[in-house]
């Protein structure tokens, strides 16, 4: 994807590559009602920039169309999925994976084994408001885990049939949201279009087996 143009921030690299900070202690909670709650970390990976250079131009990323409204339409951001056998594309997805497995052991009861990954190229890219509910989570709590980098963009979560206004996460560079709990079947997230010059942003999205 070398025709994805963004202008890197020297902030976000590190002369000994990307790291990840400590979870203990760090992640914030917020709960959110009816089972749900979501764990907050800005800038859990520090030295981000060169993991970003990687994915947007190492990732086979695709297309893809959907049907809407009896018509075929452009999902509106890039895709690829990464499988429990097929090797992550940077050293430190794998890393991060493996520590959120970890630190979330006791409550997950599973490990994280699939990572999806989305290009959001600039602020046309988006997602419509859903859970992810294609699997496992559709009638059981589980988690997913998400891994921003490049250009900040909000994730929005209101709740399933509305009844409260949105909260708004802000996700930037290396920074880690976990939703868990029944969210995704209470609640429902989004990341909507903007107006404003922004660079890409991938998220990356950490899930157990059969969740999607």
């Amino acid at each position: 994807m070398s025709d994805v143009a963004y202008q890197p921030s020297m902030l976000d690299f590190a002369e000994q590559g990307p790291t990840l900070g400590p979870l203990a202690g760090r992640l914030r909670r917020r709960e959110l009602g009816r089972g749900a709650w979501v764990d907050h970390l800005p800038g859990w990976v520090t030295g981000s920039g060169g993991v970003l250079d990687t994915l947007v131009h190492e990732v086979p990323w695709r297309a893809e169309r959907r049907r809407m409204y009896d018509a075929d339409v452009d999902v509106p951001r890039l895709l690829c999925w990464y499988g429990p056998q097929r090797a992550l594309p940077h050293p430190v997805l794998t890393a991060a994976r493996d520590v959120l497995t970890r630190h979330y052991a006791a409550e997950l009861g599973e490990p994280f084994v699939t990572a999806g990954m989305c290009l959001y190229r600039d602020g046309r890219d988006s997602v419509a408001w859903h859970g992810d509910t294609q699997g496992r989570s559709a009638h059981i709590d589980t988690m997913v885990a998400i891994v921003s980098f490049g250009s900040p963009r909000p994730l929005l979560l209101r709740p399933r049939g509305g009844g409260a206004p949105s909260l708004r996460f802000p996700l930037g560079h290396g920074d880690l949201v976990v939703m868990g709990g029944s969210c995704q079947r209470t609640w429902e997230h989004a990341i909507p279009k903007t107006a404003r010059p922004v660079g890409p942003r991938v998220s990356v999205q950490f899930r157990p087996a059969g969740v999607a």
